[in-house]
């Protein structure tokens, strides 16, 4: 595949209008994307009624000595499976280093090191993914669906979900409240 550009390590900000109801203000922060396909973890959407309390109590992991943080919406694939974003002060054996200070992990592993208080200083838990095969990311991108944007740890582990969309076209200099959906004609 030719791709000009990875998005890996960066927001993938919805733009309005985009077909996908599913992504309606989303931030998806991409964790892979080579020749393969893409992978990301939106993280702008929590799941109503579903702590981090409820996920390690599923696993049988005491969650007395951790805060019951909101468990996100991935995305639409496999939302039963759990991912991890976190920073890079904790490394797991399955961890995928993304950016330079956040990477993914994916296995219980984080989540009894979360609960022991042994994980990482910061993270997000979601439930499912967002996925695109072989070269379906780039299409995508030369349509009216994603704007990328900058991923810094400050936007993805400070900014509330519900307030991520918005920061993060702030960060990029644009004031979101202006976007409108479809394109114009002249």
């Amino acid at each position: 595949m030719n791709q000009s550009r990875s998005y890996a390590g960066q927001f993938l900000l919805a733009l309005p209008g985009m077909e996908d109801m599913r992504f309606d203000h989303s931030v998806v922060a991409i964790c892979v994307h080579d020749e393969n396909g893409a992978l990301g973890i939106a993280v702008s959407d929590e799941i109503d009624g579903v702590g981090l309390h409820d996920l390690l109590d599923s696993f049988d992991i005491d969650a007395r000595n951790v805060p019951d943080v909101p468990v996100l919406r991935g995305g639409p694939v496999e939302p039963r499976r759990g991912f991890v974003l976190h920073s890079l002060d904790w490394k797991g054996q399955d961890i995928v280093e993304v950016g330079p200070d956040w990477g993914l992990s994916g296995s219980l592993e984080i989540l009894k090191a979360i609960a022991e208080g042994a994980g990482p200083s910061r993270y997000i838990v979601a439930l499912g993914y967002a996925g695109w095969g072989a070269g379906q990311l780039d299409r995508e991108m030369t349509g009216e669906s994603w704007f990328p944007a900058q991923c810094t740890a400050d936007l993805l582990f400070d900014v509330p979900a519900g307030k991520k969309w918005a920061a993060a076209y702030a960060a990029a200099g644009v004031d979101a409240s202006h976007l409108v959906s479809g394109a114009g004609s002249a």
